[in-house]
């Protein structure tokens, strides 16, 4: 009896780590993959793969009931994949880093000080992380829709001239085409004949008698 107790009472703490895990993942800023495997910046890929590995396992959606587990799985699959590309680690390295020293600005802080080591600035540099990351992105985004209004400027003008190109070129092979025409009328006029049907369309002109 008191070992089925202590089991139900293992199984429903798991349960509770699972649960508890899963909101974190989903309450933390999900663009920063470090704070979604709950990693500080800077560490190597063999931490960074296990850190997943034993999330995922805690709370992959075939292991509780939890409605929130799949979009939680989705997030650490992310924020894996985020920080094992180079290109993807680098620009969050960035953010990060931006974040850490605008927060030691801000605080009067120099690298060799203790507080910047201590929970609380790691909390306060992961907040200033998250508004780094979105005050970038938005910046990506104000500079990406204005490249589209540049492109879209620019294949119009391309589209433009293309059409001016075109008429340029077909107003060339129609006059090239009525070339041999022109240079035979000109031929024929200068040798003083008629055009080979103009004997036939000519009506001969009637005598008008005179009067009285």
């Amino acid at each position: 009896m008191a070992d089925d107790i202590e089991a139900e009472l293992a199984a429903a703490g798991k349960e509770l780590d699972k649960d508890e895990e899963i909101e974190r993942i989903r309450n933390v800023f999900s663009l920063n993959a470090y704070a979604v495997l709950d990693l500080q910046p800077g560490v190597p890929d063999a931490d960074i793969k296990k850190a997943y590995r034993a999330k995922s396992l805690l709370i992959h959606p075939d292991k509780t009931p939890n409605p929130n587990a799949p979009d939680a799985f989705d997030r650490l699959k992310k924020a894996q994949t985020v920080l094992l590309d180079e290109k993807l680690r680098t620009r969050l390295d960035e953010d990060t880093a931006d974040a850490r020293m605008l927060l030691m600005r801000d605080r009067k802080l120099t690298a060799d000080d203790a507080e910047t080591r201590s929970p609380e600035f790691l909390a306060a540099w992961r907040d200033k992380t998250a508004w780094v990351i979105r005050d970038n992105e938005l910046r990506r985004q104000r500079q990406m829709k204005a490249q589209m209004r540049d492109e879209g400027r620019q294949q119009r003008k391309d589209e433009e001239e293309a059409v001016d190109r075109k008429r340029k070129r077909d107003h060339d092979q129609a006059w090239e085409k009525s070339r041999d025409t022109r240079i035979n009328s000109w031929r024929d006029y200068q040798q003083g004949k008629q055009p080979a049907d103009g004997d036939a369309k000519k009506k001969k002109k009637k005598k008008v008698k005179a009067l009285g």
